[in-house]
């Protein structure tokens, strides 16, 4: 965590950051499954780092999220999912500065 980020705040965020990896990204489909709202957590804290540490944009964080799906995942390359990792890029990009650094 950068020095001086409010560790109350920066929960906050991460839990917005799953928000989006879900709604947006989603690449298993598990979407209003109560039992799988974890199902991203591993990727959260990369994903976070990438905005508020890196200051990555949108198409870095799209190609991680991308990265994950097909080559971690398994799941097939193609058209949906690249149009699915940057849109939840999007959405998270444009989160950052709504996130307070105190």
């Amino acid at each position: 965590m950068a020095a001086g980020r409010n560790k109350h705040q920066s929960r906050e965020n991460r839990a917005r950051v799953r928000e989006v990896l879900m709604r947006d990204w989603d690449p298993i489909g598990v979407a209003g499954v109560a039992e799988a709202a974890d199902e991203y957590d591993d990727y959260v804290g990369k994903v976070y780092v990438m905005l508020m540490d890196e200051w990555a944009s949108s198409a870095a964080i799209a190609a991680y999220l991308f990265d994950i799906a097909a080559n971690h995942m398994g799941i097939s390359a193609h058209a949906r999912l690249a149009e699915c990792s940057a849109r939840a890029a999007a959405a998270l990009v444009a989160l950052r500065s709504g996130f307070e650094t105190h």
